[in-house]
């Protein structure tokens, strides 16, 4: 160990322990790798097309883009860590980088539900004022939504990261989780942590319950807005803009729900399950919102279709003779 300060010790850095004792950690890491290069690709490619075709510069695309690039970045911060502590078998990781992938981690956590919120904000706008969407819901306005939601995240997770250098670390360095997580960090902290975990624990009931509580009655706004509506056509219609983003949100909170509730109510079952349940949760949403939007949304899809076109176009099959 390395004295900081005459009264802060701090480690050269952790070991990430979690998992070890499972059987086949390295295949299931492995399966995660496979999930996390169709992620990359997937969200690069639909990135890719949001930002060249001028098109798809409306605020729906730009709040798709947004989460594109967040999903991109969240699964970046923990799949490079777990290749190299479960498949190169290195589960030593200096403290400052231990700060600085927690810290990517939790901003681009509180991101996601932030961009869900985005989104169905968008559905809310599009839906329940067809005639005004255009001049309420402007690029401009939406660029403010999404930069908002970035410093929101970015500076209250800064406070909560930059409190862990505070702390002194004077007994174990085994971090019980698949990468540097904040709370078992914090839990091997030898001072009084009641501020840090008080902060946590008021960061995670906001970054679940106000998410879901936004996304719930923009909803009720939705489902009224349709059955007001006079025609099943114009019903569906609506209905069917909102598939891709109600499977994200499902995807996203349904496990994260569970697993608090499990904890809160101090159900004891394999901290294993609630390890791979939370690791597999923050990489399913990255993968299949992309493949969601690219399958489900007619612009996507069209402007897709005319990239293969052209493809074809520029370089036709020849013959062989």
């Amino acid at each position: 160990m390395q004295n900081a300060s005459n009264s802060i010790i701090q480690p050269a850095g952790f070991y990430i322990v979690a998992l070890s004792s499972m059987s086949y950690s390295n295949i299931y890491v492995m399966f995660l790798t496979v999930l996390y290069v169709i992620t990359v690709m997937c969200n690069v490619f639909l990135i890719t097309i949001i930002f060249y075709d001028h098109r798809l510069h409306v605020p729906k695309f730009m709040a798709v883009g947004n989460l594109a690039l967040v999903d991109l970045v969240l699964s970046t911060s923990l799949v490079p860590g777990m290749i190299k502590t479960y498949i190169l078998l290195d589960n030593f990781v200096p403290f400052n980088l231990c700060l600085v992938q927690m810290y990517t981690y939790y901003t681009f956590l509180s991101l996601e539900p932030l961009s869900l919120c985005i989104l169905s904000y968008d559905r809310f706008i599009a839906i329940c004022f067809p005639l005004r969407h255009e001049s309420i819901n402007t690029n401009t306005r939406m660029a403010y939504v999404i930069s908002a939601v970035w410093f929101f995240s970015i500076v209250i997770i800064l406070y909560a990261v930059t409190s862990i250098p505070t702390l002194s670390f004077c007994g174990s360095l085994e971090v019980h989780s698949y990468f540097c997580d904040y709370a078992p960090v914090l839990v091997l902290a030898c001072g009084d942590t009641t501020p840090q975990w008080n902060y946590a624990t008021a960061l995670t009931m906001l970054f679940i319950t106000v998410p879901l509580i936004f996304i719930f009655l923009t909803y009720m706004g939705i489902l009224t807005a349709v059955f007001r509506m006079k025609n099943n056509q114009s019903r569906y219609k609506a209905l069917t803009t909102c598939t891709e983003h109600l499977i994200l949100v499902a995807l996203f909170f349904i496990p994260i729900v569970i697993i608090f509730c499990f904890t809160f109510f101090g159900i004891i079952w394999n901290p294993n399950v609630g390890l791979v349940s939370l690791c597999l949760s923050s990489l399913l949403t990255p993968c299949v919102n992309p493949i969601l939007y690219s399958l489900k949304t007619k612009e996507i899809r069209s402007r897709i279709h005319s990239l293969l076109t052209q493809r074809l176009s520029v370089h036709p099959l020849r013959n062989v003779h």
